[in-house]
């Protein structure tokens, strides 16, 4: 009879079945497990060859194979593809590693222009360049090929992550005695002032942002209209008027905040800022700077400012890169969010003049601002 097979019988277990036929109704499982649970299962209830073909739709070549796996290693061997590798590869792991060492380098190193490897830059030099390197094969690689070789080695030549290298090497020590001054600011609230003390310690974290723009409008806001436009509208192009500098500092007591705004930010204008909160405190009183080591902070002219007030300042350095220990921060945060955001003038003066209001409008509702985090601390 055409069709017929002399292979023997395949004994299923009541397992073995029930999944067979789970498998052969399922919607979700792959289609070529599909397909042999349902060839198992017409072999079982000795559907000729011919008939399976027609049932499945599937060839004979494939009923064969299903079957002869089943035969020998039971019904869940029929149903997944033997493992095998029918030829040595080509790509020799030698010349995988000369592609991870060429994306591990950079193309200028190779007499290109570029300073990061795109996937198909790397691809075009691997494959220029693979004879003369010993590695022929690579000679036809093409992106995905790279791609692959680089994948199993977890490189992406094409992307940059930051860092940012440590350069002071008094980085701990410093960030040691700005933390100790906000633990103290802890300890002594509003006043500064406590019995063990002879004078008051106030505390005024200082700094500069500079590059304030002046950004002026081309066109008319177009204000949001109910059932229309729900957003203010506003013309994409801007007109540059200028860059300020704030200069500011905040008192970790009371949240105030002492504010210039300048067009530059040299010493000059940081010493009238000191002057500023000179006059604020009490004259017997000691002033404590958290500040960076910007060159206007120590510079000549302002060392000599301090040399007419001996005993009234205190300086407490932030380290290189440490700009995020300085609580100032936060309150240009919040100036950035709040007023500063989307802001438009006409002028440079109304610039200024809105940034001071805006400082004005904080000072009204001062935030105290405290340093929480004090595990940074090495013992």
């Amino acid at each position: 009879m055409a069709g017929t097979t002399r292979r023997g019988e395949l004994l299923l277990t009541a397992a073995d079945r029930q999944m067979l036929e789970e498998l052969a109704r399922s919607r979700t499982a792959p289609v070529r497990e599909a397909e042999r649970a349902k060839i198992l299962l017409a072999y079982v209830e000795h559907r000729s060859i011919a008939e399976v073909m027609r049932r499945v739709g599937v060839g004979g070549s494939t009923v064969y194979k299903c079957i002869d796996k089943a035969l020998a290693d039971g019904a869940v061997a029929g149903l997944k593809d033997a493992y095998h590798r029918p030829h040595a590869p080509e790509i020799t792991e030698e010349a995988k590693a000369w592609v991870v060492s060429l994306a591990c380098s950079k193309p200028k190193d190779h007499g290109r222009a570029a300073e990061v490897w795109s996937i198909s830059a790397l691809a075009g030099f691997v494959s220029n360049h693979a004879e003369e390197a010993g590695h022929p094969r690579l000679a036809k690689a093409g992106k995905s090929t790279v791609w692959r070789i680089l994948n199993e080695r977890q490189i992406k030549p094409h992307k940059i992550t930051y860092y940012l290298e440590r350069r002071d090497p008094d980085f701990d020590r410093k960030m040691q005695e700005v933390l100790m001054v906000y633990q103290d600011v802890a300890l002594y609230q509003e006043g500064a002032v406590h019995d063990a003390r002879p004078n008051p310690i106030y505390t005024v974290s200082v700094d500069e942002k500079p590059g304030v723009q002046a950004l002026g409008l081309t066109a008319p806001d177009l204000p949001p209209v109910p059932g229309k436009a729900a957003n203010l509208g506003r013309d994409y192009e801007y007109v540059r008027r200028g860059t300020v500098s704030i200069l500011a500092g905040i008192d970790l007591h009371s949240g105030h905040i002492f504010g210039r705004v300048e067009d530059r930010h040299r010493s000059v204008e940081f010493i009238e800022l000191l002057k500023d909160i000179d006059a604020h405190y009490p004259p017997e009183a000691i002033v404590r700077l958290v500040l960076d080591n910007h060159s206007a902070h120590i510079s000549k002219e302002t060392r000599a400012f301090l040399a007419t007030r001996p005993e009234r300042f205190e300086y407490v350095h932030t380290p290189k890169h440490g700009s995020w220990l300085n609580l100032i921060e936060c309150a240009f945060s919040k100036m950035a969010r709040t007023f500063l955001r989307h802001i438009r003038v006409s002028s440079l003066d109304e610039l200024k003049a809105r940034i001071r209001q805006g400082i004005d409008e904080m000072n009204a509702a001062p935030v105290v601002f405290r340093w929480k985090k004090f595990d940074l601390v090495k013992t």
